[in-house]
């Protein structure tokens, strides 16, 4: 697999942004952290840019969106950029993730009712869970599908819930019905029995386990360890016509991280600050600080290797969207794939 070179045309540290007012997109989660953090600490300001954070509904509202320019970016699933270059779910919009914005953060969450009836629980090994879980469907509901909800079509949180599950051989097609929903609607699906159980990222999982709602019985930590799972997406056709604002973005996060990483105070600040109205607000009330590398979930969102996107850090995500295209009598273009996660970007902002 070849990197695409840099182009010529790539900004230096000291170009001026090409625009000074942006609207990026993000849904309440904790990894939305760094753009929250970029802008309540000033580090967008620092370089030249005032943001705007839109929390957005749904995924496939924050996508389209994207697509349409009506946001000049957003806080992305990982997999959303190459999902969207090829078309799957909308129309083709070549899609780019030019830094990485967490590694881990999801967990598996079942019902107290159905963890406790099947025996199902958080060890070092999530093969354990399933198979309980998978012991017990079979035992007393073999006809009965598990209602389990990932949050989007094309994610590592559907991709970890299919691979959790098939672990002790459950069929996602014949022993679950997946669905789709919000992040943010997880808890309250789960309280009212509309679901079985989710895979979505924090607070979420920690948020159902605090109100008794939910038993985390694994992490996408444990099955994909380090995995990529938020990204900064842009448009290609935006990131070539305002190269010198993409790299301020790309450089304000980078201090972002930075400043997250420099002492436990300035998680504690961040809790804070996503605990505002406008972000997470209430979602956050039961953690103490901002959970970073703490087990079992093990979520990173600092480290120049953690922002720093590379195709190959996708391979986990990227084989289920290539036996997808298959299926459909298609295959994933490696140049797609390398093109979408390219660290040109990233390269040319944070050096000199």
């Amino acid at each position: 697999m070849t990197t695409p070179s840099l182009p010529e045309s790539s900004p230096h540290q000291s170009s001026t942004p090409e625009l000074a007012r942006l609207t990026l997109g993000f849904i309440p989660l904790l990894d939305a952290a760094l753009p929250v953090i970029a802008r309540e600490r000033g580090f967008f300001a620092e370089q030249g840019l005032d943001v705007s954070l839109s929390r957005e509904n749904a995924w496939s509202t924050l996508r389209d969106k994207v697509a349409a320019g009506l946001l000049d970016g957003a806080h992305m699933l990982a997999p959303m950029p190459l999902a969207m270059s090829l078309g799957l779910g909308r129309a083709p919009c070549d899609t780019l993730a030019p830094i990485t914005l967490s590694r881990n953060g999801n967990t598996l969450t079942l019902s107290p009712a159905l963890a406790d009836a099947s025996g199902a629980c958080l060890t070092e090994n999530p093969a354990a869970s399933a198979r309980a879980l998978g012991d017990w469907q079979r035992r007393t509901s073999p006809g009965r599908p598990l209602r389990l909800a990932m949050v989007y079509p094309f994610s590592c949180q559907h991709y970890l819930l299919r691979e959790w599950l098939a672990l002790d051989g459950l069929d996602p097609e014949r022993d679950a019905t997946l669905v789709a929903l919000p992040p943010q609607r997880m808890v309250d699906a789960l309280k009212t029995g509309e679901i079985d159980g989710f895979c979505a990222g924090e607070p979420w999982g920690s948020l159902a386990r605090h109100q008794d709602i939910g038993r985390i019985v694994a992490t996408g930590h444990q099955l994909w360890p380090d995995h990529p799972e938020k990204v900064l997406g842009v448009t290609r056709s935006w990131a070539n016509r305002y190269p010198a604002t993409l790299a301020a973005l790309i450089r304000a996060l980078t201090s972002a991280a930075d400043w997250l990483a420099a002492s436990p105070e300035h998680c504690l600040q961040a809790r804070h600050w996503l605990a505002l109205p406008p972000y997470l607000d209430r979602a956050v009330s039961h953690l103490p600080t901002l959970p970073l590398n703490a087990p079992p979930i093990q979520q990173r969102l600092t480290g120049l290797t953690m922002l720093r996107p590379d195709a190959i850090s996708t391979a986990r995500f990227a084989e289920p969207i290539d036996r997808h295209m298959k299926d459909d009598g298609r295959c994933l273009d490696q140049n797609t794939l390398a093109a979408c996660y390219s660290p040109v970007h990233f390269d040319a902002a944070t050096h000199p």
